[in-house]
């Protein structure tokens, strides 16, 4: 199963409402993964010089600031923060790798979901509206999202094995669906220095893709190398820093519809998570084709 969403802004006087509508998007797909709820919003770019990493922690009183304190301490680096129930995103002007080398060794306890200049992530176990509430998501401003309710099939009901997946900067992907070869195609993504979290076979797409991004492909390209070198099952959505892409197996076998209009662009796994957006009823709406890449992007 697994319910999957995305939602690209054409029309930027929409930005203050785009964490409310892909929160209906994702209550509209509770039946869908009751497992866990996540989503990746792109908002708030920061300045030159400076990234965004997102984090989380089980626990609700996670003493971030002495987190945050110890960074600007041992790296010499100057951070802002804020917090999110369990979840922290910090603005930090600096290098990202002794970064994530200092979390790594210094916090294995805090799990890093997202890194870039505009992306966070918040994903959590739980039903998709007590999930979304708990993180405020609906009051969330930005430029566009991509969301996922997860019902387990491949791996374990657990934080860290929720989607979005992040696999590189700015970076995300959501996958309905299964990976036959994700334990081969980790292995080589491993020998070519991808980094992952967990035993997800959606983490590996995430990966390969982030492999052929940094090859310098575009976000199209990349997915049309993943029809011929992922087997499995798929739709997925995938959000970078400028764009929107979607993608269906050669097969098709997972719904996905999208929909439409001069000032948006959405998908969803059901049309019920598109209706209650603004001109649904005049959108263009159809059904993607196999195998082809759709892709949108803010240049």
């Amino acid at each position: 199963m697994c319910g999957i969403v995305g939602l690209f802004l054409k029309d930027e006087s929409l930005g203050p409402r785009l964490g409310s509508l892909v929160d209906s998007m994702l209550t509209e797909m509770s039946d869908r993964g009751p497992d866990s709820a996540g989503m990746a919003i792109y908002r708030n770019p920061v300045d030159d010089g400076e990234f965004k990493i997102t984090l989380s922690n089980p626990a609700d009183d996670y003493a971030w600031d002495e987190l945050a304190a110890g960074m600007e301490s041992d790296l010499a680096v100057s951070i802002r923060f804020q917090t999110f129930w369990n979840h922290a995103v910090l603005v930090v002007r600096g290098d990202e790798e002794p970064v994530l080398t200092w979390l790594r060794s210094k916090h294995p306890d805090v799990r890093i979901t997202s890194v870039g200049t505009d992306i966070e992530i918040f994903k959590e176990q739980g039903l998709p509206e007590e999930v979304s509430e708990r993180f405020g998501l609906a009051k969330f401003a930005g430029s566009h999202a991509v969301g996922h309710t997860r019902m387990a099939t491949e791996s374990a009901v657990t934080t860290e094995h929720s989607h979005p997946f992040s696999t590189g900067l700015d970076l995300c992907l959501v996958h309905n669906g299964s990976l036959s070869n994700h334990n081969r195609m980790r292995r080589e993504l491993e020998r070519q220095g991808v980094k992952f979290e967990t035993d997800n076979d959606s983490e590996v797409a995430a990966g390969f893709l982030t492999m052929k991004l940094n090859q310098g492909l575009s976000l199209s390209e990349a997915l049309e190398e993943g029809l011929s070198e992922l087997d499995g099952f798929y739709t997925f959505a995938v959000g970078t820093k400028d764009g929107f892409a979607v993608l269906r197996d050669s097969f098709a076998c997972k719904p996905a519809v999208l929909a439409e209009t001069d000032r948006w662009v959405a998908m969803a796994s059901e049309y019920r998570a598109l209706d209650h957006l603004p001109g649904a009823s005049s959108a263009r709406i159809w059904e993607p084709e196999p195998g082809v890449v759709y892709a949108w992007s803010r240049n």
